[in-house]
């Protein structure tokens, strides 16, 4: 067998390549094509700056302060239950109120010293006894972010963030309810 067609060695192969082939090579050349003119013109509506609401959290009745963060801070004082540190259930739970509340984290005053990054479980009571039944409850674990000195001797500032969230109520379920 023999070919028609030798190959052509890698050394001389730029020197036999016509102006035509050298084009092709070279790679596509652009097409110049007119200049287009939207027909449409879309410009941002202009509207003054309002405060920052809350995503999750209806905020109609409490005041929320201009801030500069994702989910601002709403200045409740809700009923709170610090029910365990570190995974270790506390003996008995203690009973305390928050200062500020947004749907990512909460902030409240502890007479226990904790230190930042501490995993703790919190109860904060949202709704208390809406129709006349138990208690709408926030159950949460947190992590500790922020640890200040309160005014108060003895007392300590918490931040914290919310990791898993679920929703509860403290009473139990009417027995017109329960199949028999």
């Amino acid at each position: 067998m023999s070919a028609t067609k030798c190959a052509i060695p890698l050394e001389s192969w730029p020197d036999k390549l016509s102006a035509e082939a050298r084009g092709i090579l070279a790679g596509p050349q652009p097409v110049a094509q007119p200049l287009r003119v939207p027909a449409l013109r879309v410009t941002p509506l202009l509207r003054t700056m309002q405060p920052r609401r809350f995503v999750r959290v209806p905020t109609h009745a409490v005041g929320v302060h201009p801030e500069h963060r994702e989910y601002p801070r709403a200045a409740l004082k809700l009923p709170l239950r610090l029910r365990s540190v570190r995974g270790v259930p506390e003996e008995f739970p203690i009973s305390l109120v928050t200062r500020n509340i947004s749907s990512t984290g909460v902030y409240f005053l502890c007479p226990k010293q904790l230190t930042v990054a501490t995993s703790i479980e919190l109860e904060i009571v949202l709704v208390s006894k809406p129709l006349g039944l138990g208690n709408v409850v926030l159950a949460t674990m947190a992590r500790v972010c922020r640890v200040e000195v309160a005014a108060m001797p003895g007392w300590y500032g918490i931040a914290a963030f919310f990791e898993d969230v679920q929703f509860d109520r403290d009473d139990g379920v009417p027995s017109r309810f329960l199949k028999p």
